[in-house]
């Protein structure tokens, strides 16, 4: 009785969040304005401030015209100095701790700044919203009955870590009551340990969410149904209603999540990232995402075809237009100044702004002209598995280039959860409605004149999950590359075939 009490409190407080998220979606333009200034005004003492003059700066477009585009590689060496002690660098808010943001390669890892007003006002802000939205789509949930799991990384020194580690170390007493495991093993360095830990300590939980990356989600939810030996997950946690899901999209692996949770969990997809956190699925009836305009991140976009021929023409969000890829820009409460993130994302909706991401900014193929996208190879592949009935649990593409004036292809490695019956048919049907999702990719093989048919192989169990234990990257915010313009990755995974 107590814990019913306890839920429907926390669950009418948290549901006020409401009215704030009406307003900015009624007032787009004019909340991102506010923003823009309140980051600009704290970063006037700052090295950055200084040097772009922000007190100069009363417009947008004085800010377009005064402050550069930047990657990582620009402010690296600024954020080692802030790392080595260096104050007031970007902003003139204290510098806390230091999200590692590594993704699978081996180049050097990224470390973005979070200040104490980045962690309260958009990555906690945005953890609250989560639960008032899912709370008001779902009135009569109980997910404050029980407890949640969430797969945390691990730190690299005392502030610098995954970005999960952060927030699970810092998160609020009543947030913590709600977790499971405790922090020791939640945040453990050693990730197959962690694993085995999770499932011995919480399988007597009365679990009623999880969250974090979908693989690795999975991971432990099968690994927790074949050491109890049972069917389905809800044998175990019978009360577990919804999936927190991110980093990667959720198409390949929704299949094998109905599975095992009988088709009875509810999912809510958000984006959010170590540079902040951007939006959140406010309706139960479309994928979408709501892009979160009062987070203290102020957003602009390049359009992606323009961003691949090294033209910066910046618009901000009055500009956009629904179904055109677009790079991301953000100007965040950390200090980051018109920062190119990675990802590309369309819009599908401007009344409000919603989003769907479509993929990474160095995760596509456009060897021959084709520009296909993550977003064009997930979908393909979800309307085959559906075909096919097969599941996907792993993939990455790379293409094969031209030799002796032969045609060149695009290369697929595929480990299946359960394989179709016939992979030649399953290539044809592959190819075929990625012709339809992508003009340029039907373009590009027309007549096998400049791409061939895909060529698949199927990987062994554990493939990717060996790759990734080799990059050291098990866990956390890592994830497989899916598409690549060279192939430095499929050569490293087709050896251990």
């Amino acid at each position: 009785m107590l814990l019913k009490y306890k839920n429907k409190i926390i669950t009418s407080i948290i549901k006020n969040r409401i009215s704030q998220i009406n307003h900015f979606k009624n007032n787009p333009i004019d909340v991102q304005k506010e923003v823009l200034f309140n980051i600009i005004e704290k970063g006037h003492d700052s090295f950055w401030g200084k040097k772009y003059k922000f007190n100069k700066i009363e417009s947008y477009n004085d800010y377009k015209k005064n402050v550069p585009v930047v990657r990582y590689e620009d402010i690296e060496k600024k954020i080692l100095d802030l790392k080595n002690g260096e104050k007031k660098v970007f902003s003139s808010n204290k510098t806390l701790w230091f999200s590692k943001s590594s993704g699978t390669t081996n180049s050097k890892s990224k470390y973005i700044p979070i200040t104490k007003d980045n962690l309260l006002n958009c990555h906690f802000k945005g953890g609250k919203d989560l639960l008032s939205i899912y709370c008001n789509n779902y009135p009569n949930t109980k997910i404050f009955e029980g407890k949640g799991i969430m797969i945390g990384g691990s730190f690299e020194t005392k502030n610098t870590g995954d970005l999960s580690a952060i927030l699970i170390n810092n998160m609020p007493p009543w947030a913590q009551l709600h977790k499971t495991p405790n922090k020791k093993i939640t945040l453990m360095n050693n990730f197959e340990e962690k694993i085995k830990l999770i499932c011995s300590k919480t399988i007597s939980e009365n679990i009623t969410n999880i969250s974090g990356v979908p693989s690795w989600m999975l991971l432990l939810l099968n690994k927790i149904i074949k050491d109890n030996k049972v069917e389905n997950i809800k044998e175990i946690w019978p009360n577990l209603e919804v999936f927190f899901h991110g980093g990667i999209s959720f198409t390949p692996y929704k299949t094998q999540f109905n599975k095992i949770c009988k088709n009875s969990i509810n999912y809510l997809e958000t984006y959010n990232a170590s540079e902040g956190f951007f939006a959140i699925q406010d309706d139960k009836y479309s994928d979408d995402m709501l892009l979160m305009l009062d987070y203290g991140v102020f957003y602009e976009f390049i359009e992606t075809k323009e961003f691949y021929n090294n033209n910066y023409k910046v618009i901000d969000l009055k500009d956009v237009q629904k179904n055109t890829n677009y790079v991301i820009l953000i100007t965040t409460n950390s200090g980051l100044y018109r920062y190119i993130i990675g990802d590309t994302v369309y819009f599908t909706s401007t009344n409000p702004f919603k989003i769907k991401i479509s993929g990474r900014t160095k995760y596509f193929i456009n060897t021959f002209g084709e520009e296909v996208i993550v977003d064009n190879t997930d979908k393909a592949l979800e309307i085959c598995s559906k075909f096919f009935n097969c599941q996907i649990k792993d993939y990455t593409v790379a293409p094969s280039f031209m030799k002796n004036n032969k045609s060149g292809y695009h290369e697929w490695v595929i480990e299946f959860e359960r394989k179709p019956e016939n992979i030649n048919d399953f290539n044809l049907m592959l190819d075929k409605e990625l012709q339809n999702l992508n003009s340029d990719y039907e373009a590009k093989r027309k007549d096998n004149l400049i791409i061939k048919s895909p060529v698949i192989h199927v990987a062994k169990n554990n493939t990717f999950y060996k790759w990734m234990k080799s990059k050291n990257k098990l866990g956390g915010q890592n994830k497989v590359p899916r598409l690549s313009n060279n192939r430095i990755y499929i050569e490293e995974i087709l050896k251990l075939f």
